[in-house]
């Protein structure tokens, strides 16, 4: 679906044009064309491989979705891919965002999301006399929008992380922690999958050999690159709080389990002891006295309970009961 298609001169806005008029205003040297689609169908996106002359590749690989994220050099344009991630109800979403870039166009394709890229246009069109370095700002201001909306996501995983570890040490509360630290840990992951290879992607335009249509733009692109290598800092020190939070869960099951243990070793001994001397006087042998002595029974009681009431006392000042 075709979100809006205006035509720039200069950093200004010149009108919104229909995509048939894209190639009158693209054979005019100091004109550069900026479409947005949304869940572009394969009909729409050859319409505008057509009209903008796309890469057949780049196009294939829009239509497919689902890439990694990267940026291609196609001759003198570029093919770039970023995943679009969302919150939703404690989940993440994935959608993704396929950008085109010539020298005088650039064409976003937004599928399965629901986050817009409205306001990116609004503040280039604000901009005029940074928006006149053309497409390659355009690219810039597109990618920087997608990477600063990943900060609130990580910003969410850590408090989240923050209130499970003041529950880490909460008895009976070590399974539901476990989970929810196998659930950050998913999380970070996916983050992980659109952040690490975007900073690899994103070094080609910051440096060496830059892309002809991003040359004036590259102080911008470093800062972008800044922003990736901050979020990538903040996903290693997620993952391994996780993995050492993990850890810590596993050794309080194992505590628990353990004192588990004694407290059953410590029953399981005291009616050992009670067991055998009932053994040894319910054997019946005539040679035994105090079977016939008129105090035996209470005897017998009297040495179980003292033998176990010693038992049970230190096994409490041993901490196992």
């Amino acid at each position: 679906m075709l979100i809006n298609c205006v035509a720039y001169r200069e950093g200004r806005k010149l009108a919104d044009i229909e995509i048939e008029n894209i190639s009158d205003y693209l054979e005019q040297s100091d004109c550069f064309v900026w479409v947005a689609l949304r869940d572009a169908t394969p009909a729409e996106l050859d319409k505008m491989r057509e009209e903008l002359d796309l890469p057949a590749l780049a196009v294939e690989d829009a239509n497919h979705g689902h890439q990694r994220p990267k940026i291609e050099e196609y001759g003198e344009r570029l093919f770039a891919v970023l995943h679009l991630i969302e919150m939703e109800h404690a989940e993440i979403a994935v959608g993704e965002v396929d950008i085109f870039v010539g020298h005088n166009f650039i064409l976003s394709v937004r599928n399965r999301s629901g986050q817009h890229l409205l306001g990116v246009r609004e503040r280039c069109e604000r901009e005029p006399e940074v928006l006149k370095h053309g497409s390659g700002f355009v690219l810039y201001a597109l990618m920087d929008a997608v990477v600063d909306r990943y900060f609130p996501i990580v910003d969410a995983m850590e408090s989240e992380l923050e209130g499970v570890e003041q529950r880490i040490f909460e008895k009976g509360a070590a399974r539901f922690n476990i989970e929810r630290l196998y659930d950050i840990k998913r999380r970070v992951t996916v983050v992980k999958h659109a952040v690490a290879p975007l900073m690899e992607a994103v070094g080609k335009l910051t440096s060496g050999r830059v892309p002809a249509v991003c040359a004036r733009s590259r102080d911008y692109f470093r800062d972008v690159a800044d922003h990736l290598e901050r979020i990538n800092a903040h996903l290693e020190s997620l993952r391994e709080t996780v993995g050492t939070a993990i850890q810590v869960s596993l050794s309080s099951v194992a505590i628990e389990q353990n004192d588990i243990a004694k407290r059953l070793a410590a029953w399981a001994g005291l009616f050992a002891v009670a067991t055998a001397f009932a053994g040894i006087w319910g054997m019946n042998f005539k040679a035994m006295p105090e079977l016939e002595w008129q105090y035996g029974y209470p005897m017998a009681l009297a040495i179980i309970v003292s033998t176990c009431g010693v038992l049970f006392f230190r096994f409490r000042r041993a901490g196992w009961l």
